[in-house]
């Protein structure tokens, strides 16, 4: 059975509306939710019953009925009211857990969808962008969910409850209710409509004071140097004053808000109050004493539930928009092409390229154009030239992250195009320009090229092999010692190592450099080239590099120049040659 993140992705997330969305997340947990939502109406019905307990109460004092009905009604009141904590508990174990799951499988189908979307998809769309949808999307989705739940359910039980014991109670006064409460809700709405668009206003301002002292903390030096002092002070000063014009308008309103909201309530409870009292007073409709008292406090009570059921809107409207961002990813089209494919058992490293071109999306001018050329198992083929010749495409065709438009390339004399390149990539390595490591410990570093657990010796060898050894055991922790963040513990040569034994480790058959010395000194670049002589011995390996001193032992040299090869030979053929290469050269000498 498919592991849940092998699992094909089923859902037209992108277009489907995101309610039928969240319907397809929340499947699984569907039993859940609705037990759920019948704990949650009983753990709060207290809310909604104590107004008609109070006026049962009310009624027997007032009208001296039997002392067990205020017992009776007491004993009900303490029980619902003991009930809420294991309720609430069962409730959060049920509504929150299932969010969680919601919001764990839905960031694993996005990790997984990042895994299978190609490698252009990945250039075009930033990090930081998918991050954010991993992290901030999915987190406001549980959001919604768990705010709308909690105030929805809350307002929605207090609403309909309320209603349903009026219409039982005094169903006269059911469209008094049914037309005050929508009414005062909606002034109150209003308000704080007005007072939402000044707290953004004054958050804005925050932001922009932020940004500015930002700004002023970095150019403090300029700004010393060239005694901008008070240039710079009056820059803030007039953002502070924004701020604190911003900041005393938004206290006007809150206080405003609270005051008129305050009085639009007690003034509309008192006149119900005083109609109900009335009506009571005269005897009309049977309306009791606790009956005035049940209908003033529902007044206040449903007036607030539609308040927040009415506030609940940027919430939702917020979290949906999640949901869609989450889509644009888990729908994106742009998917590896490896459905269906031969898988690779095993490579032995002979690699044709047959007249392959490659176009990178619409462009009309080809990266690579009519590239031929055979390499034999075991060789080793640098490809130089100027920036944008066409190298790094070359590197892109070999690793398998694009397919070529046009032409043929073959591995072992099997078309490319008919392979699984997940499996073929078993026996490839890349040592790149800038060293990745991620923030745990040497050995994971290096083993991280290996799908199997890698024993201490296996790890040592090829940290031995790397020209690392020696560095890392003189670490207080040795093996075990964290990089940090992209290996910022480390120096460049350093890192470069733990790279070159990552690939050591895998025994790759087909191997690739992308500039791999390119940012070091000339000590560090000394121990790299030897271990980067070892890590060739017998693979296949294709080398980039802007120095030409780094690539004269490869077998051939491939000279490009607008995506098509200008020259093939060894480093002192090419310069007997006279041509491209040896202008390339020269520069570099001169």
């Amino acid at each position: 059975m498919a592991s849940p993140l092998e699992r094909p992705l089923d859902h037209r997330y992108r277009g489907e509306h995101p309610i039928r969305t969240l319907a397809y997340l929340f499947r699984a947990d569907r039993h859940r939710l609705a037990v759920a939502v019948g704990v949650f109406t009983v753990k709060h019905s207290p809310i909604w019953l104590l107004p008609l307990i109070t006026a049962s109460i009310i009624d027997t004092v007032v009208q001296h009925g039997p002392i067990g009905d205020l017992w009776l009604s007491t004993g009900i009141i303490l029980l619902i009211l003991l009930v809420n904590y294991p309720l609430h508990v069962l409730y959060v174990r049920l509504l929150y857990g299932s969010v969680r799951r919601m919001g764990t499988s839905l960031r694993s189908a996005l990790c997984t969808r990042m895994q299978q979307l190609s490698i252009g998809y990945h250039s075009r769309v930033s990090a930081g962008v998918l991050q954010a949808k991993v992290v901030r999307d999915v987190e406001t989705v549980e959001q919604m969910v768990q705010q709308t739940a909690e105030t929805g359910l809350g307002a929605g039980t207090v609403l309909i409850g309320g209603l349903v014991i009026i219409g039982i109670r005094t169903p006269e006064f059911l469209p008094v209710f049914l037309v005050v409460v929508p009414a005062a809700a909606l002034v109150v709405a209003r308000l704080r409509a007005r007072l939402r668009t000044h707290n953004e206003h004054f958050r804005h301002e925050v932001e922009t004071l932020s940004s500015r002292v930002t700004e002023m903390t970095r150019l403090i030096p300029v700004t010393r140097a060239h005694g901008l002092e008070r240039k710079a002070l009056r820059r803030i000063d007039g953002t502070l004053h924004r701020l604190l014009t911003s900041g005393n308008r938004l206290d006007l309103v809150n206080g405003r808000f609270g005051s008129l909201a305050w009085v639009v309530l007690n003034v509309v409870g008192v006149l119900v109050l005083a109609g109900a009292a009335l009506v009571s007073y005269y005897g009309v409709w049977g309306v009791t004493a606790g009956d005035v008292v049940m209908l003033s406090a529902f007044l206040t009570t449903l007036t607030n539930s539609t308040t927040t059921l009415a506030g609940l809107a940027p919430v939702i409207t917020k979290g949906l928009e999640s949901v869609r961002s989450v889509g644009e990813v888990l729908q994106a089209p742009e998917l590896e092409d490896n459905a269906g494919k031969s898988e690779v058992g095993e490579v032995r490293g002979a690699v044709a390229f047959e007249g392959v071109g490659h176009v990178y999306g619409d462009g009309e001018r080809p990266a690579v154009h009519d590239f031929t050329l055979t390499v034999r198992p075991g060789e080793t083929i640098a490809l130089v030239g100027a920036s944008g010749a066409g190298k790094s495409t070359v590197l892109n065709l070999v690793i398998g992250f694009i397919r070529p438009t046009s032409g043929r390339l073959l591995l072992d004399g099997t078309d490319m195009n008919d392979l699984d390149l997940r499996t073929y990539r078993r026996f490839v390595s890349v040592v790149p320009q800038e060293s990745i490591l991620f923030d745990g410990t040497i050995r994971e570093n290096v083993a991280y090229g290996m799908e199997d657990e890698a024993d201490e010796e296996t790890v040592r060898a090829a940290l031995r092999d790397a020209n690392a050894l020696e560095f890392v055991d003189r670490l207080p922790q040795g093996l075990d010692t964290v990089v940090g963040e992209r290996g910022a513990r480390l120096s460049g040569g350093q890192r470069q190592r733990l790279a070159i034994a990552r690939a050591l480790i895998r025994d790759p058959r087909v191997l690739v450099l992308d500039e791999a010395t390119s940012a070091l000194d000339t000590r560090s670049e000394a121990l790299v080239q030897e271990a980067l002589a070892r890590l060739l011995h017998g693979r296949t390996t294709f080398v980039v590099a802007h120095r030409l001193s780094t690539v004269r032992g490869a077998d051939r040299i491939v000279v490009l120049g607008d995506g098509r090869i200008q020259e093939i030979g060894t480093h002192e053929e090419l310069l007997r040659r006279g041509g491209a290469y040896t202008a390339l050269h020269s520069g570099q000498v001169a």
